[in-house]
């Protein structure tokens, strides 16, 4: 069977959808454990790779607007743990299916798309 393609390799949803048979993997990217989701929900759970409590109160509260959190949320993935953690992701979506949850229902600002797009760009680095 061939390896997923990058494009279906990484999907994104809301922890709170459930479980679907394609999802694969399933990392869970927050900065607190979800309430209400039992840990079975996720495979993994991937706390450097959620945005920093002081950044994401200032998106919530709005004081901090899409453009300034992305900018702010990038700065913070080249962390040396982030960066490893992407590394890492981005070899197993490379060879099985890979989702990346977190709790907001909005993709489009939502840090796991911002994520996403870094685990794509670490299986097409060298």
């Amino acid at each position: 069977m061939p390896a997923p393609s990058v494009r279906s390799a990484i999907r994104s949803r809301s922890v709170y959808e459930p479980p679907d048979p394609a999802d694969g993997l399933r990392v869970l990217a927050t900065r607190y454990w979800p309430r209400g989701v039992p840990r079975a929900a996720a495979d993994e759970y991937a706390r450097a790779l959620s945005p920093s409590e002081d950044l994401l109160r200032s998106f919530k509260e709005g004081r901090l607007d899409w453009w300034g959190f992305r900018k702010r949320y990038l700065e913070e993935m080249q962390s040396p743990e982030a960066r490893a953690d992407v590394r890492r992701l981005a070899q197993l979506a490379a060879t099985r299916p890979l989702t990346v949850m977190c709790v907001c229902k909005d993709e489009a600002r939502c840090h796991r798309s911002l994520l996403r797009g870094l685990i794509r760009k670490g299986m097409s680095a060298p």
